[in-house]
C-alpha cells in the first residue's frame, strides 16, 4: 500500500473517530461507550490491518462469508472479527469459530444451525438479533413486535449466547429521520437487555453505517459499523 493511500485512510479515521466523540456528547445515552467497526467489504487485507496496527481500529465485520474466508488468515489473531451480512444457513459451518459475533441472526432455523455448529466445535457464538426496524422487504431482519418471542426461542438455543440487537435503518434524508428509527430500536433494546438486571454479559446495540452513525450513538448505539467514510467507495471487482 502507497503512502498517499496510507495517509487517506489514516486522516479519515481520525475524521471518523472525532465525530464519534462529538457524538457521544450528544447522546441521550450519557456515559455510553461505542465501538467502531471498519465494514471492510471489498476492502483489502492489507488496509485492514493497516488500520489496526497503525490506528488502533477495534474491530472488523465482513458481509459476506467468502470474502471473510479470503481474508481470514491474514485477520485472524488481531481484533475481533463479525459477520454483519446476511448469512445463509449452508455457509454457518464455514464460519462458526472464525468469527467473534454473528449480527445477522434473523430466523429458527439460522440460530439452530449456529448453535448445532457450535456446540460440535465445542464452543459458544455470541449473535445479535437483527430487527427490520423499517419493516422493508427487501431486507431481513424479524419484526420488532416479535423481538420478545424470538429472544425467548433463542435464549433455548444451546451453542449460542444472544448478545444485543442489530438494525440497519432504511435510506433517509435527513439525520432526524434517522434518528427516529434507532430511538425505536433503543427503546426494544432497552426493554430487552438493559432494564433485566440478571444480564452478566455486556450487550450490545450495533446500528448505524457511514451514512447514520453519528444519528444512531445519539440514540443510544454501541456499535457502529462504518466503511465508506474510512476506506472510501467500494472498489467492485469486474465480472
Amino acid at each position: 500500500m502507497d503512502k498517499i493511500r496510507e495517509e487517506i485512510i489514516r486522516e479519515n479515521y481520525k475524521i471518523v473517530c472525532e465525530k464519534i466523540e462529538a457524538a457521544k456528547l450528544r447522546s441521550n445515552v450519557k456515559g455510553a461507550d461505542v465501538t467502531l467497526l471498519a465494514a471492510t467489504k471489498t476492502v483489502p487485507a492489507e488496509e485492514i490491518l493497516f488500520a489496526i496496527n497503525e490506528l488502533g481500529l477495534p474491530a472488523v465485520g465482513e458481509n459476506k462469508v467468502q470474502e471473510l474466508l479470503s481474508k481470514y488468515d491474514a485477520l485472524k489473531d488481531t481484533v475481533p472479527l463479525h459477520l454483519i451480512g446476511h448469512l445463509q444457513t449452508n455457509k454457518v459451518k464455514s464460519i462458526v469459530g472464525k468469527v467473534d459475533m454473528i449480527q445477522s441472526v434473523d430466523s429458527e432455523r439460522l440460530a439452530r444451525e449456529i448453535g448445532k455448529r457450535s456446540l460440535e466445535a465445542g464452543i459458544t457464538t455470541k449473535v445479535l438479533c437483527e430487527i427490520n426496524i423499517g419493516r422493508e422487504e427487501n431486507k431481513s431482519g424479524i419484526m420488532p413486535e416479535c423481538t420478545g418471542e424470538f429472544l425467548g426461542l433463542l435464549s433455548e438455543i444451546g451453542g449460542i449466547e444472544v448478545a444485543g440487537l442489530m438494525t440497519m435503518a432504511p435510506v433517509c434524508e435527513t439525520k432526524d429521520e434517522y434518528k427516529k428509527y434507532f430511538e425505536k430500536t433503543y427503546a426494544i433494546y432497552l426493554d430487552f437487555f438493559l432494564n433485566k438486571g440478571h444480564n452478566k454479559i455486556e450487550t450490545v446495540l450495533s446500528m448505524g453505517m457511514s451514512d447514520s452513525f453519528e444519528a444512531a450513538i445519539e440514540e443510544g448505539a454501541t456499535m457502529v459499523r462504518v466503511g465508506s467514510s474510512i476506506f472510501g467507495a467500494r472498489i467492485y471487482p469486474e465480472k
